[in-house]
């Protein structure tokens, strides 16, 4: 027997509202988390003006939201920043740079995403987790592109090279969001592309 909550319903399918709600509470996490820096899921349920028992639905709780929020942000970099690198001349100072420039126009035009990847109030363990996972994901993606680039095979140099980039970029997107660094968007760019070009190179 077919479970209701998976029925037809105003013409959209049960498994396509789901996804819509889960959507509805990712959005309203994002906005919670990069605003307030506080989740609940009461919180997350006001937001997205949708009942606990859909809550339940998607997540299991607070930490499983956020865990989704940020999986959702950095999909969303990472994405787009690989579409960015292959769109550019097959040369090494433009794919750095373009890589590179749609990471800081990212997390500069929405400051919900810089409080997300960045900011050390957001301290929940599950975050810190996902920040650690997800900088070995993006050593992990620059490493294929240099060894693509550059026809190189695995190595233990490039291994740390790559996580040397990663963790440098991190920290210095962290202190220019923060006001430490004196530098515009156009200028932060220059500069990391100088620094990963030859450090890659």
């Amino acid at each position: 027997m077919e479970n209701s909550s998976l029925r037809v319903y105003g013409g959209v399918a049960g498994g396509d509202r789901q996804a819509e709600r889960r959507a509805q509470f990712v959005a309203a996490g994002f906005d919670l988390l990069g605003t307030e820096g506080a989740l609940t899921v009461r919180g997350a349920c006001k937001a997205a003006g949708l009942a606990a028992r859909y809550f339940y639905e998607s997540f299991a709780d607070r930490d499983a939201l956020a865990a989704a929020v940020f999986d959702h942000v950095v999909g969303e970099i990472a994405e787009t920043t690989l579409a960015a690198v292959q769109a550019a001349p097959a040369e090494a100072h433009p794919r750095v740079r373009a890589g590179l420039a749609n990471i800081v126009r990212l997390v500069a035009e929405d400051p919900r995403r810089g409080r997300l990847l960045f900011s050390p109030k957001l301290n929940l363990p599950v975050l810190a987790e996902r920040r650690a996972a997800s900088a070995r994901m993006f050593a992990g993606l620059l490493g294929a592109q240099v060894r693509e680039f550059y026809g190189a095979g695995r190595d233990a140099t490039l291994a740390l090279d790559t996580e040397f980039l990663v963790g440098g970029l991190n920290q210095t997107l962290t202190a220019w969001l923060d006001g430490d660094l004196d530098f515009t968007e156009e200028q932060v760019v220059d500069r990391c592309t100088r620094i990963f070009v030859t450090l890659s190179g």
